[in-house]
């Protein structure tokens, strides 16, 4: 799986950055290419697409289905690829850390912008 090219800042910092996706894991709503407007300041509703990153760094975007629990009892996201025979996501991961999910993805921004 191709990491997306992230520039922004983490909920702490700015409130806007840029993420470019790579992969065809969120086809047919993202393709290899876009550039997405990511809020770092937002909290995921479901049904959002989030930038994450998963515990071993690896940095994706991906729709988050539903609030879960890890299994140290913490708060986590359930996400996945909108392509399931393309990426890695929960079902191979796991939940993912609430304060793991970065930001969430307002517009993409090219090749045509589009809100998300």
């Amino acid at each position: 799986m191709k990491r997306p090219f992230h520039r922004g800042s983490t909920r702490t910092g700015g409130r806007y950055g840029m993420a470019v996706v790579r992969g065809r894991s969120m086809t047919p709503t993202l393709a290899d290419g876009d550039r997405l407007l990511v809020s770092y300041a937002a909290a995921p509703a479901a049904g959002d697409v989030v930038i994450a990153r998963f515990a071993d760094g690896t940095v994706a975007v991906k729709r988050a289905v539903e609030e879960r629990t890890s299994r140290t009892g913490e708060a986590a996201w359930w996400l996945l690829s909108d392509n399931p025979d393309e990426g890695v996501d929960s079902r191979h991961r796991g939940p993912v850390a609430s304060e793991s999910v970065l930001g969430v993805v307002r517009l993409r921004l090219w090749p045509t912008p589009r809100r998300m």
